[in-house]
């Protein structure tokens, strides 16, 4: 099968690009910039375009599929050669399902804790060498790539999205699966510039639930009223399991979460990572995992890449990278972090980086969201608010949406920079929230800073 990627160099679509490379098929793409780790991945394989930018002569009527990113737009000439020629256009979710369909599809959902989610559940299964298809949105320890398709396999674990699939297919992602199971962990308003309001945003859970396939299951976090409400009011013919935060305890920096044999220490901590695992169990179980081996997997999980993850120790301080950017992940990852190392100052750093952090009128949605840590420390790009054609916002609104007379905020990335530089670290704990950066931060010289 000959397949052609529109905007190839993305996260999830160069690792499904290597995906069905490995799976026999004849893999072309473009891009206008590709950025590392994809390049180097992309080369390795031998599926890196010749050179960038977009060529409406790649497109021809012998191609069996057209893939389209999102990073592609409406009118990019490559996109409208193939609508001219009447070719098969899929989006990532769209051409994930159609892999899919004759499987069991496991598909887990929710604004925050997705992807940590998906990769304990494939951490479980991996430990018991249990084979399944699979689709998340980290790279994890000990799989090669962040999809994986076979003929073979009879389960597919999906991280569902609920961004936008495609640009010529505003449906979110997590509605094309039609899941045998599901899991939704939370409901926090995010995608403003997608979802304008809350309702909106909610509405987008309401429908992906009514989407599992009949006499399929639910898994759902019943401390989250919203989930809750939604999950409790679907009256399609499914299976509906709870679960909740598990007893845990700290004690000496250690994690130890309350089993039937006792009380585990595990390596991931904070209130929100042991809802997580609660999710997690509950899937693993509905896949053949019992209980008990899936306690004695769970023990040896340090986390998905960049989600609290840890990035320098020395014997006075410790970083953490975290992929935190809405204002509930932002509380949550705080929250952890203070709570397991409650003798250390917590130096909090947020960078406000995405459409939604940095519109006005979200802004306010922050409010306590750093009042855990002992420093909080925003940083901001005016640039960026420019490049989103976003209204511009002065470090007062910031002070005044978080609502925290001590913030300290910059716009300058050299000027953050130099403040860690000059931070006394003893005893504290860095924490680094952002989808981004910084402006330039190479989180490999963190441990220097320390």
């Amino acid at each position: 099968m000959r397949v052609h990627f529109i905007a190839i160099g993305g996260s999830a679509m160069h690792n499904l690009a290597i995906a069905l490379h490995q799976k026999g098929y004849q893999i072309t793409g473009s891009d206008d910039t590709i950025f590392e780790p994809s390049k180097s991945r992309l080369e390795k394989h031998g599926l890196l375009p010749k050179e960038f930018g977009w060529f409406s002569d790649k497109i021809t009527v012998n191609l069996d599929a057209i893939i389209l990113g999102m990073h592609a737009k409406e009118d990019n000439e490559e996109l409208i050669k193939a609508q001219q020629l009447g070719l098969k256009i899929y989006s990532y979710p769209e051409f994930l399902y159609e892999q899919s369909k004759d499987k069991t599809r496991v598909v887990i959902g929710g604004s925050h804790g997705k992807t940590t989610i998906t990769s304990m559940i494939l951490h479980v299964l991996h430990y018991h060498d249990k084979e399944v298809d699979y689709m998340v949105g980290a790279q994890l320890e000990g799989f090669d790539t962040m999809v994986h398709l076979t003929d073979a396999n009879d389960f597919m674990v999906l991280e569902g999205d609920e961004y936008l699939s495609s640009p010529i297919d505003r449906r979110p992602k997590f509605h094309l699966y039609q899941p045998n199971i599901a899991l939704v962990s939370g409901i926090a308003w995010d995608h403003i510039n997608v979802f304008p309001t809350f309702d909106n945003y909610v509405d987008q859970f309401r429908i992906f639930m009514n989407s599992i396939v009949n006499g399929g299951a639910l898994v759902y976090n019943e401390e989250d009223a919203e989930v809750k409400q939604l999950a409790e009011a679907t009256e399609i013919p499914i299976r509906k399991f709870p679960y909740a935060t598990p007893d845990y305890q700290i004690e000496d920096g250690k994690t130890l979460l309350a089993t039937p044999e006792g009380e585990m220490p595990i390596e991931v901590f904070g209130a929100h990572n042991l809802s997580n695992l609660a999710g997690a169990k509950w899937i693993c179980q509905h896949m053949g995992i019992d209980e008990d081996d899936f306690y004695e997997a769970i023990a040896s999980f340090k986390g998905a890449s960049k989600r609290l993850e840890k990035i320098a120790e020395t014997p006075k301080a410790v970083a953490y990278k975290d992929f935190a950017h809405s204002p509930s992940k932002v509380s949550a990852t705080t929250k952890a972090v203070k709570e397991q190392y409650r003798d250390r100052n917590v130096i909090a750093c947020l960078e406000l980086h995405t459409y939604s952090s940095l519109n006005v009128e979200f802004l306010k949605e922050y409010e306590g969201a750093l009042n855990e840590a002992d420093k909080a420390v925003v940083f901001y790009s005016p640039d960026a608010v420019k490049i989103k054609r976003l209204e511009e916002i002065s470090k007062e609104q910031i002070a005044t949406s978080f609502n925290r007379e001590d913030l300290i905020i910059y716009t300058n990335p050299l000027d953050f920079q130099s403040y860690l530089k000059e931070e006394d670290f003893s005893n504290s704990v860095l924490l680094l929230m952002s989808s981004g950066n910084y402006g330039g931060l190479n989180f490999e010289d963190v441990k220097d800073l320390l």
